[in-house]
């Protein structure tokens, strides 16, 4: 029981040390960005961006497991649904007054913990009894 906490305390660890990366990656592009295009459309190409990054991170450093589409598809799934969460309270905040600039950082603030289990969930669930791991992508 000991070693299953501690892999999963470690895990969370990475997935900080990840996520962190990837909130630099959406936020700087989305800062730099923002002057040259509407905010949804800057914020929207920083996920985009950071979202590649964070794939192979995620697989590799966080979860350690070997990339493939099916995992691909997954996490793009999970990041879909964060992309919503993101969007619509990256919105909500702006209309509630926080300057453009800086209605990304509450947004972070309420979506990081949620797209932890989503990620979790895309990258290590075992596929079903009977079906092969597919080897690894190549991109």
């Amino acid at each position: 029981m000991y070693k299953e906490q501690k892999t999963k305390l470690l895990e969370f660890i990475r997935f900080g040390i990840v996520g962190t990366l990837a909130v630099g990656v959406h936020y700087g592009l989305f800062y730099v960005l923002l002057p040259y295009m509407e905010k949804n459309l800057a914020f929207s190409i920083g996920y985009a961006i950071s979202f590649l990054g964070n794939f192979f991170l995620s697989s590799y450093f966080t979860f350690r497991v070997k990339p493939s589409w099916p995992r691909f598809l997954k996490f793009g799934t999970s990041h879909g649904i964060n992309y919503v969460l993101n969007i619509v309270l990256f919105n909500l905040f702006c209309w509630l007054g926080i300057p453009v600039k800086w209605a990304p950082l509450p947004v972070y603030a309420v979506a990081v913990p949620l797209n932890f289990l989503l990620v979790r969930f895309a990258l290590t669930k075992k596929l079903k009894r009977g079906r092969k791991e597919p080897s690894g992508i190549k991109l």
